[in-house]
C-alpha cells in the first residue's frame, strides 16, 4: 500500500476529513415549489482516475434516470410536532424538543435551560387547555446521560396518549439552520407520510409528488416503504476526530416482511435498490446485520463509513449534508470521500441549495464502491 493511500484512509477515519466551506446564502430555508422542482445532481459514473462531472437535472425527470424494475425504498414516517414552549413554576420560560416515548406519555426531552432541571421540576406547557379542559403539566422523573435530556412525565388520564393532543400544544422543529422559513407545516412532511414518530423529516423524500410518483410507476419502477423514526442520532454532531469510535444514538425502525420480499424479487430479476435518504440506508442496512436482509422491528444505531461492506443498498437519493456528520460519512461509504467533496465543491459553485429544504443528489449503482 502506498504512502498516499494510507493518507487516504487516515483521512477517511479523520473527522476533519469532512470539512468543506460553505457560503450560508446556499443554506435552504424554504423547499423548492413545487417540491419536484428542485434540482437533481446525477452521478452515474464509475470512480476513475479522472472524474466525470456530475450532471445537471431537475428531480422530476428521475423516471427518465432510473430503469424498469428498479425499487425505490421510502421512509414513511411522519414527523410530530415535537417542539413545545411552557414555563416553570418559577415563571421561567422553557424549551422542549421530545426526543423518543420510553414508557406510556413518559417521554425522552432536551429541554432549555438543561442544567436547571433537576428531578421533580414541573413544567406547564402553552397551548389550547381547552384540548384537554385543563393545563399540560409534565414532571421531571430522570435524567439521560446519553443525551443529556431529562424524561418527562406527561400528567394526563391513563386513556389519553401524548401524541393525540401535541397538535394543540406543540409545533413541527425545523432544524437549527433553518432561521428564516415561511414553509408550511406540511411542506416539512413527504406526501407519503404514515407512521407518527419522527422529529425529523427524511428529508431526500421531500421532493416527491404524488404525481411524480405515479408516473414512476408508470415508468416501471417499483416502491417500497419502511419507517425509521429520525431521532437525535441524526443531528448529533461527530465529535472525535477518529470517526471510527464514534457511537450512534439507536433509533426505532421496522422493515417489514412485504418490503424484504419486494427487495428479494427485485434483486432476482436483475433491479436494482435505490434509497430514498441515508434513514433508509440505515434501516435496511441495520436490517441485514445478520448477512442476509430479514424483516426487523426495533432499534438501531448502526454507523456507516468509509471502508463498510454494503449489505442491500446500490443506490442513493440524498439531500446535501453538513459537514463533519456521520451523513456526510454515510455517503462517503457509497462513493468515496475524496469524490464526494469534489462533487459538492462543483454542487456550491453551480449555486445548488444545501440541506433539509435544499436540491438533491441521485448516486446511480454504477458510480457506487462495492467493497
Amino acid at each position: 500500500m502506498s504512502d498516499l493511500e494510507i493518507q487516504d484512509i487516515n483521512l477517511d477515519r479523520s473527522l476533519s476529513g469532512y470539512d468543506y466551506e460553505l457560503p450560508p446564502e446556499l443554506i435552504a430555508q424554504n423547499p423548492a415549489v413545487p417540491r419536484d422542482s428542485s434540482r437533481l445532481l446525477v452521478v452515474n459514473s464509475p470512480r476513475t482516475g479522472v472524474e466525470i462531472p456530475a450532471l445537471n437535472h431537475i428531480f422530476r425527470d428521475l423516471p427518465e434516470l432510473l430503469q424498469p424494475g428498479d425499487l425505490l425504498v421510502m421512509n414513511n414516517t411522519k414527523v410530530i410536532p415535537a417542539r413545545l414552549y411552557g414555563r416553570k413554576s418559577t415563571g421561567a420560560k422553557v424549551e422542549v424538543l421530545l426526543l423518543e416515548e420510553r414508557q406510556h406519555n413518559c417521554w425522552l426531552a432536551l429541554v432549555k435551560p438543561g442544567k436547571y432541571f433537576q428531578m421533580g421540576t414541573q413544567i406547564i406547557f402553552d397551548g389550547d387547555k381547552l384540548a384537554l379542559g385543563t393545563e399540560l403539566t409534565a414532571t421531571v422523573v430522570d435524567r439521560d446521560d446519553a443525551t443529556g435530556g431529562r424524561l418527562l412525565q406527561f400528567d394526563l388520564p391513563e386513556n389519553v396518549s401524548l401524541v393525540q393532543v401535541l397538535e394543540k400544544f406543540g409545533e413541527i422543529p425545523l432544524p437549527p439552520y433553518i432561521t428564516a422559513s415561511t414553509a408550511a407545516d406540511e411542506q416539512y412532511q413527504t406526501v407519503y407520510a404514515q407512521q407518527t414518530g419522527a422529529i425529523a423529516a427524511p428529508t431526500a423524500g421531500l421532493h416527491f409528488t404524488p404525481e411524480l410518483l405515479e408516473k414512476l410507476r408508470d415508468h416501471g419502477i417499483h416502491q417500497a416503504f419502511l419507517t425509521l423514526h429520525v431521532g437525535v442520532g441524526t443531528f448529533r454532531p461527530v465529535e472525535v476526530e477518529d470517526v471510527t469510535t464514534h457511537e450512534m444514538h439507536s433509533e426505532w425502525i421496522e422493515v417489514s416482511e412485504v418490503t424484504v420480499e419486494k427487495i428479494r424479487a427485485t434483486k432476482a430479476a436483475g433491479g436494482r435498490i435505490i434509497a430514498v435518504g441515508t434513514t433508509v440506508v440505515r434501516a435496511l442496512e441495520g436490517a441485514a446485520q445478520s448477512g442476509e436482509l430479514q424483516p426487523y422491528v426495533g432499534k438501531v444505531n448502526l454507523f456507516i463509513y468509509p471502508g463498510y461492506q454494503w449489505q442491500v443498498v446500490e443506490g442513493l437519493i440524498t439531500n446535501f449534508h453538513l459537514p463533519r456528520s456521520s451523513l456526510l460519512m454515510l455517503v462517503s461509504a457509497l462513493i468515496g470521500r475524496e469524490r464526494l467533496l469534489k462533487i459538492y465543491q462543483q454542487a456550491s459553485a453551480s449555486q445548488y441549495r444545501f440541506y433539509s429544504f435544499g436540491d438533491a443528489m441521485l448516486i446511480l449503482p454504477e458510480a457506487g464502491e462495492r467493497v
